[in-house]
């Protein structure tokens, strides 16, 4: 396996193979200010039955990333280069027609804000009618009953009724659920959920989450959640994949990354989130400072200026940019300090805070 960040995807945990496989992603935005490095040399995979958990705060490239994999980037205006495998098909190189043909039917996408995602003119039926006509040659009646029965499915309620009605008379929760029946109406092999729970009360995000789980299981599809909220990917995920500045600062299964963490950035979002299963000694511990601008990224290591140990390593914090490098079996880590260092100081001086 190769440990550097640019060529290859690293293998967090085992399974069958890949269904998404991403190498060395790059999705630049010219401006005139400058060129936007939204993603810059980003490398991961899901396989069919797992989930992968994308975190990071906002700027980090977590969405940019997703609408590379489905192919939403608007070539005249976006930079992509690198290597989106779908089951060995790549997104990058490939025609918008043949992508378009993919999305829907092999991948399918939970948008953050399914109000604005849906078509305020059109019905919650004739929207997932039409996604599923578009690569099923089926009769509208017979689209119509399947689309009164993915509502069913996601739970929701009178879906015989509710299938007429339009997305401005559903709660915030019944219209994740409906995106939710959309995206799935295709049985989609990969399914990215972007802030599935964003504005939505702690039960119905509890009752999302177990949906989507529930799902996955049914279908094996592989799922991608992009968050910043670490408790979501705590319910859901076998992998996580810690973005900052649009690359990699820490990628390894999720119990690495909670129990035992080696990025400062990782610390830092971990100590800003409560934590209910450990009593907390201390207040919650805010990151310091602001995310970079993606135009102007920092020399060196892009998390320095607002890193607490940068100072341990001499110049190289500021000088030289780390590379994702394997600390542990299935466990990579961007990061200048030495592996020991990294482990003493969660142990010693993190850990016992959060």
């Amino acid at each position: 396996m190769t440990t550097t960040q640019d060529t290859s995807a690293p293998v967090p945990s085992s399974g069958t193979g890949p269904f998404l496989d991403v190498r060395d992603l790059r999705v630049h935005f010219p401006t005139d200010d400058g060129l936007v490095k939204s993603v810059d040399g980003l490398s991961f995979h899901v396989e069919r039955g797992k989930t992968l958990g994308i975190v990071g705060e906002s700027g980090s490239g977590k969405s940019v990333t997703s609408m590379a994999v489905m192919g939403l980037h608007n070539r005249a205006n976006a930079e992509v280069s690198g290597e989106i495998l779908v089951d060995g098909k790549d997104i990058v190189s490939a025609s918008p027609d043949s992508v378009r043909r993919l999305r829907g039917k092999r991948m399918a996408m939970i948008f953050q804000d399914p109000l604005s995602a849906m078509h305020p003119y059109y019905t919650v039926g004739n929207q997932i009618i039409e996604a599923y006509r578009i690569h099923n040659n089926v009769s509208k009646s017979q689209a119509r009953k399947h689309a009164v029965e993915m509502l069913d499915r996601v739970g929701i309620p009178e879906p015989d009724q509710r299938v007429d009605a339009y997305p401005h008379q559903y709660s915030g929760g019944m219209r994740q659920r409906a995106m939710i029946a959309m995206a799935l109406s295709c049985d989609p092999e990969l399914l990215i959920a972007d802030e599935p729970t964003t504005a939505l009360d702690v039960t119905v995000q509890a009752q999302i989450l177990d949906l989507i789980r529930d799902l996955q299981k049914e279908f094996n599809s592989a799922v991608i959640i992009i968050t910043h909220d670490l408790g979501v990917v705590a319910e859901l995920s076998d992998d996580i994949l810690v973005m900052y500045a649009g690359r990699a600062a820490e990628y390894g299964t999720a119990e690495h990354i909670f129990n035992e963490p080696e990025h400062p950035y990782t610390w830092g979002l971990l100590g800003s989130m409560p934590r209910f299963d450990r009593v907390r000694s201390e207040r919650l511990l805010p990151i310091k400072g602001s995310p970079p601008s993606l135009i102007n990224v920092p020399r060196g290591c892009a998390f320095n200026p607002r890193c607490t140990f940068a100072s341990l390593n001499g110049d190289l914090s500021t000088t030289e940019r780390p590379e994702l490098v394997e600390s542990g079996p299935g466990h990579l880590v961007a990061c200048h300090l030495p592996v020991p260092r990294r482990r003493e100081i969660w142990r010693d001086e993190i850990q016992p805070k959060i």
